[in-house]
């Protein structure tokens, strides 16, 4: 019979306590760390009582400990389904986004009515990382689609594990008519009901429309059929071959040492999105479809987070937002106000933002 590991004690606790109180802060990340070690190795041979005893060693050392080492915590019980139920709550409720995203993204351990609490409460990079929960109820659900920007709002329509309630549903179509992304999200979903998914496609456009009978042939003459009857679509097919050059020509100047800040900021001037995307892109080391969802969001924070990471002075991302608003015919921002939020905001919270978009890029479709 397989040798039980060393029981947590109460005498652990006092140990701990002991340590914290006259350690460094470097004594204190290594005891979460042997701690985590413990706990992550043998999880499986803990009984209930065990694992109430880490629970209470694990909220004693988080109220000493940095951010860091609270983010590296979160990490490593996330996946764990018997983790200890307290910390995992303490960690979810974090303001930090880096700390609470983990548990809200995978924990399996945190309650319905945690997460419903934060989904009520949090701000969006909050809500984003719920959204990518395995399974979402209804009532998150809901709440995913009431209260988050284009961002979560995608992210939910395209996570197949989120339950949608009629409303939810009816709200989605609607945003869809003016979001061919989140129209492709819906179209793809394998529970959308039928007579829902006519109608998605008889408002869409054309690059949707493709899409979405690329992915459901059995449908496309019946699909084609409703096309023919559905108002003519203002926008147009994507040129996807002009893409395919813009991107080739800034890849060439970025391998050559020629790609720089004064270059994107030309094409932006000039009002080439796609080569102005791909250059950014390369500049901010992420992946050009990563930038192109960020460049295309509605609001200017994807711009400037791109734009701060590739470490671009304010004047070149006043020319990029500018071709945004020419290219969208949308209205002009406050540039004044956008160009205090992007000198205030810092290189390493730029970073950390756009973690978040890798993650979800390069996440697999199911």
């Amino acid at each position: 019979m397989r040798s039980k590991p060393a029981k947590p004690s109460e005498n652990l606790l006092d140990e701990l306590q002991a340590a914290l109180s006259h350690g460094t802060v470097a004594r204190r990340v290594e005891t979460l760390r042997r701690v985590t070690d413990l706990f992550v190795g043998n999880a499986v041979d803990y009984s209930d009582e065990h694992v109430r005893v880490f629970d209470d060693v694990f909220q004693c050392l988080i109220e000493q400990i940095e951010t860091s080492a609270r983010a590296l915590l979160a990490e490593r019980l996330a996946p764990i389904a018997a983790a200890p139920p307290k910390i995992i709550r303490t960690l979810a409720l974090d303001e930090v986004i880096e700390v609470a995203g983990p548990v809200l993204s995978k924990s399996e351990r945190l309650d319905e009515t945690t997460l419903l609490e934060i989904a009520r409460t949090r701000g969006q990079a909050h809500l984003k990382a719920i959204s990518l929960r395995r399974v979402l109820s209804e009532a998150l659900t809901d709440l995913l689609v009431t209260r988050g920007n284009d961002d979560v709002v995608r992210s939910t329509a395209s996570n197949p594990g989120a339950q949608l309630s009629e409303g939810s549903l009816i709200d989605l179509l609607t945003r869809a008519e003016r979001d061919d992304d989140l129209a492709t999200c819906i179209g793809l979903r394998p529970d959308l009901p039928r007579h829902h998914y006519l109608k998605l496609v008889a408002k869409a456009s054309l690059s949707v429309r493709r899409k979405l009978e690329a992915a459901h042939p059995e449908l496309a003459n019946e699909v084609s059929s409703v096309v023919q009857e559905a108002a003519q679509r203002v926008r147009a097919a994507a040129m996807t071959r002009q893409t395919e050059m813009a991107r080739a020509l800034v890849r060439s100047l970025h391998e050559d040492g020629r790609l720089s800040e004064f270059q994107v900021t030309a094409f932006a001037e000039q009002g080439k999105f796609d080569e102005t995307n791909a250059g950014l892109a390369a500049l901010a080391g992420v992946a050009v479809e990563t930038a192109e969802n960020m460049m295309i969001e509605s609001r200017t924070e994807g711009v400037m987070i791109l734009a701060k990471v590739a470490g671009m002075q304010w004047s070149s991302v006043r020319a990029i937002i500018a071709m945004r608003e020419k290219l969208s015919g949308g209205s002009q921002t406050d540039m004044l106000t956008l160009r205090d939020t992007y000198e205030a905001l810092r290189s390493s919270t730029a970073q950390q933002v756009l973690r978040f978009h890798r993650m979800q890029s390069t996440t697999p479709a199911v």
